[in-house]
């Protein structure tokens, strides 16, 4: 056995392992709620014991956290691609909208479980989780988005940009709720109509 293979070995089956709970407990949240995912239920979802989960996990609050991370990163690597592509104001809105809420439609459990999980912090007063943090994170970024439009003359400079990022991420975060709460919701409607509204928000003049 070439040096360090067993090692690389295990890190793969330990890496795989904490994956395959991850999913187990976003699945999990998202079909029965924060409260009664237990680490029981997680372990029988992913077909293994509950003490391999604390094996991988210090606890319930660690996976959760993880589980979050996860969420968050998938949705990351699936729309700053799309984002990032655009050369112009109008272009970027349009992607970073349609990117976000297609993502929801896509990932509908992934959503309603970082709902739950965000619902439960701030009942439990800890409002600033990995949740929140990225929200927080995620307005800041977007307002820098659109400055530096308005600054190009892309975007109407009459604007504030912070307060119509938190428009944009307050519309887009009501999403995932409504489709738990409504299988039925339309979500592509919301999407054409929100683009549509921040598009004759923030437009320059006569740019598309």
């Amino acid at each position: 056995m070439q040096p360090g293979k067993a090692e690389s070995d295990r890190t793969f089956i330990e890496t795989a392992r904490r994956a395959q709970i991850v999913d187990a407990a976003t699945e999990t949240i998202a079909e029965e709620g924060y409260a009664r995912a237990s680490l029981g239920r997680i372990a029988e979802r992913a077909g293994i014991s509950r003490g391999l989960i604390s094996y991988h996990f210090a606890g319930k609050e660690e996976l959760i956290t993880e589980v979050a991370r996860a969420v968050i990163q998938q949705a990351r690597d699936y729309m700053l691609p799309r984002i990032t592509a655009e050369p112009t104001g109008p272009g970027m809105l349009r992607a970073y909208i349609g990117s976000n809420l297609v993502f929801i439609r896509e990932h509908r459990n992934q959503l309603i479980t970082i709902v739950e999980i965000a619902r439960h912090r701030i009942a439990e007063d800890k409002p600033r989780g990995v949740p929140g943090r990225e929200l927080h994170e995620g307005v800041h970024a977007l307002a820098q988005l659109l400055s530096r439009f308005q600054d190009a003359g892309d975007l109407r400079a009459d604007f504030d940009p912070q307060s119509v990022a938190i428009a944009i991420r307050a519309a887009i975060d009501a999403a995932p709720a409504r489709l738990s709460a409504d299988p039925q919701f339309d979500i592509d409607g919301y999407t054409r109509n929100l683009i549509q509204m921040f598009d004759l928000a923030t437009r320059a003049g006569g740019k598309t």
